[in-house]
C-alpha cells in the first residue's frame, strides 16, 4: 500500500486506505483546522522529533466504553477515600507538558513534541481540547487530557505523579461522560493498562460508524466548565454480552 503524503490543502485519505500498522499518510502540519478534520475522520497525528507529522487510523482501535470501565481492589479502595479532588480544565497547559515529561515505563519521553503541545494548546483555546485533573491540595498529582467533537472524546495521554491519580481522573471522566450519553472514549492504541480498565479492541469500521453518529451531537451546556468538580463513585459492573452493533 502506497504511503500518502498531505499537501497544502487539510484532506486526508480515507481512513480504511491505511497501513496494516495504521499508518495513513505524512506530512501537513497541525493547524487547527486539519487536526480537527482530522479527528472527524478517525485519524490522529503521532511522531517524534525527528520525524515528519505522521497521520494514523489503526485497525482494530482500541475504545473505552464508559460505562464498562474496570476498577481494581486498590483504585476502589483509593476512590473510597476521597484521596484526590477530580477538577476539569483548571490546568491544561501544566497536564499536556506533565504528559510530555519522561517516565520510568518510557524513560526516553514521550511523543508529545512541543509542535503537538502548541497545536492542543490552541484547541483548548479554542474550547475544543480538556484536562481531568487529580489534585492533592494545591498540588496537581496527575490527570490525563484529549479532544472532545460533540459527544465523541478522543483521549490522548494520562500522567500520575501519585499513585492511581491518573486512574481515578479516569475514572471520573468515563462515568461523567456514561451520564452525559458519550458512546465511547478513543484509547487509539492498546496498551495492558487500559486493557486492565476495561478497554477493548473494535474494528476500524464500527469504530468510525459510532464515531459518526456521535460526533455532530450537542453536549450540555457547562460539561466542559473550567473548574467543574467531578465525583468518582465506586459502581458495579455487570459485564457486556457483546461490543454494540454499528449505528
Amino acid at each position: 500500500m502506497p504511503l500518502f503524503r498531505l499537501s497544502e490543502k487539510s484532506q486526508f485519505p480515507p481512513a480504511w486506505l491505511a497501513r496494516s500498522d495504521g499508518l495513513l499518510c505524512i506530512g501537513g502540519d497541525l493547524c487547527a483546522k486539519r487536526l480537527i478534520l482530522a479527528y472527524r475522520n478517525g485519524i490522529f497525528p503521532w511522531f517524534s522529533n525527528s520525524e515528519p507529522v505522521l497521520w494514523w487510523s489503526p485497525d482494530p482501535r482500541t475504545v473505552l466504553f464508559p460505562s464498562r470501565i474496570r476498577m481494581s481492589k486498590s483504585l476502589k479502595k483509593t476512590i473510597r477515600k476521597a484521596c484526590f479532588s477530580i477538577r476539569i480544565n483548571t490546568a491544561f497547559e501544566q497536564t499536556i507538558v506533565a504528559c510530555s515529561q519522561p517516565r520510568q515505563d518510557k524513560p526516553e519521553g514521550t511523543w508529545l513534541v512541543d509542535e503537538m503541545i502548541d497545536a492542543y494548546i490552541t484547541l483548548h483555546k479554542m474550547g475544543l481540547a480538556h484536562s481531568v485533573e487529580a489534585w492533592q491540595g494545591d498540588q496537581l498529582a496527575g490527570g490525563l487530557y484529549g479532544v472532545s467533537l460533540g459527544k465523541a472524546f478522543f483521549g490522548e495521554s494520562m500522567f500520575s505523579l501519585v499513585s492511581n491519580a491518573s486512574k481515578v481522573a479516569l475514572v471520573a471522566l468515563a462515568q461523567e461522560l456514561d451520564k452525559q450519553g458519550f458512546g465511547m472514549i478513543d484509547c487509539q492504541v492498546t496498551s495492558g493498562h487500559l486493557l486492565r480498565m476495561g478497554a477493548q479492541e473494535i474494528s476500524r469500521d464500527l469504530f468510525l460508524d459510532m464515531l459518526n453518529h456521535g460526533v455532530d451531537q450537542k453536549v450540555s451546556d457547562g460539561l466542559w466548565r473550567s473548574g467543574r468538580h467531578l465525583f468518582p463513585q465506586i459502581k458495579t459492573i455487570s459485564p457486556p454480552s457483546h461490543i454494540p452493533d454499528a449505528v
